[in-house]
């Protein structure tokens, strides 16, 4: 199942799951997209990166395709599961232990659990390259596929205040926000002061031009 646009070099066509041999490129978008949320976390980049492509469950996203190249992601979580992964040993196995605890106690500022019937989005990477072209909205609308197969009534999402341009791009979806969490506190140690949580309903679109 798949969707596709056509562009300037041809048609992008979207697809379920990382492909093999994509990982790294898939890691390198995701840190694009999400490096300055997940920084203190997880730097430098050098060992984030690698540190995510050996961690991701390929199965949890769909990506986006231009000429057999990978040019953007989205990620979902199903089934306990979520498109980045790593236990917390495998955290500390990585970083070490005396960096490592504190990195896991921010990795868990960010955990965001399904309630029942809903199917949680991690979040959408796009190649800066393809920005504007509708790569966004077929990744969105690929993941409410997956949430019809899934029963699912909802999609949710959360976005930090200092990502309007996504923010603007879910609402064009059909996502409403529904509850803003204000942490000020964490501006400082994170670079965002404020999560919005958005939710669609699932067979419910957006604007129809991509």
């Amino acid at each position: 199942m798949g969707l596709d646009e056509t562009g300037a070099g041809g048609p992008v066509t979207v697809r379920r799951g990382v492909p093999a041999g994509t990982e790294r490129r898939a890691a390198e978008l995701y840190w694009d997209a999400f490096g300055r949320k997940l920084g203190p976390a997880l730097n430098p980049p050098d060992k984030a990166v690698p540190f995510l492509a050996a961690h991701l469950n390929a199965d949890r996203a769909v990506c986006a395709l231009l000429d057999g190249q990978l040019v953007g992601l989205a990620g979902y979580q199903l089934g306990g599961r979520a498109l980045t992964g790593g236990s917390a040993s495998e955290v500390l196995r990585a970083y070490g232990h005396l960096r490592g605890l504190h990195r896991l106690l921010l990795l868990a500022l960010f955990e965001r659990h399904p309630a029942p019937g809903q199917l949680v989005m991690d979040g959408i990477a796009v190649d800066p390259g393809m920005r504007g072209r509708g790569v966004g909205s077929l990744l969105i609308e690929e993941v409410a596929a997956v949430a019809v197969e899934q029963d699912c009534r909802e999609i949710r999402l959360d976005v930090i205040d200092t990502n309007p341009r996504a923010r603007a791009l879910y609402e064009r979806r059909g996502f409403t926000a529904v509850r803003t969490e204000r942490t000020p506190f964490l501006r400082g140690l994170l670079g965002f002061g404020a999560v919005t949580t958005m939710r669609r309903a699932v067979g419910t679109r957006g604007a129809t031009e991509l």
